[in-house]
């Protein structure tokens, strides 16, 4: 007696594990092979996506210990800085394929985060917004974006590839505002 295996549905790519809708969706606009700054990369969620996505990755956080098996990866580094001590910003204008900053908010910086996407490339920014402390932590108004702050940043000196303010209710409910942006010759 044989039997059918019913139908499969296709099979997709998978992305690593809690990556961000936003990051996924816009991933694919980071130009091919080009180096991604993963930027208070924390677990390194998005680092994963794009080291399967074949990009080069430099991962930045003040506490790498929750990357530690990323280290041995061909095409990943990583650095272990603190954005918010004072010192100047360690990446030149211009040097990445793409900029993907999630859940991380240092207003002083943000202009030299947009500075460092290279022409062609990406900004991809995910974060609290105003809102979000009805909701519980971040509730502190240095760590949320006021209205239409995202846009304002990257007004003149990138395009606009898609925008949003709004609550979302998973993984859990928050305020977000997140931006993709692509700079242009």
């Amino acid at each position: 007696m044989t039997t059918e295996t019913p139908p499969q549905p296709p099979k997709t790519e998978k992305p690593s594990d809690n990556t961000s809708a936003w990051v996924q969706r816009f991933a694919s606009r980071v130009p091919s092979r080009g180096q991604v700054l993963d930027l208070a990369c924390g677990s390194g969620r998005h680092s994963r996506l794009f080291l399967e996505r074949g990009h080069p990755v430099l991962a930045v956080d003040r506490d790498l210990s929750r990357i530690s098996e990323l280290g041995v990866q061909e095409d990943f580094q990583d650095r272990e800085i603190d954005l918010e001590d004072g010192s100047p910003f360690p990446f030149a204008a211009g040097s990445f394929a793409g900029v993907v900053v999630t859940n991380y908010l240092f207003r002083p910086i943000l202009p030299q985060i947009i500075q460092a996407v290279a022409v062609g490339g990406v900004l991809i920014y995910e974060t609290f917004a105003l809102g979000n402390e009805r909701f519980g932590r971040p509730s502190n108004p240095d760590f949320l974006l006021t209205p239409g702050e995202l846009l304002d940043a990257v007004a003149g000196q990138m395009r606009v590839l898609a925008y949003e303010d709004l609550i979302l209710d998973a993984p859990k409910p928050a305020a977000v505002q997140r931006i993709c942006a692509q700079r242009e010759d």
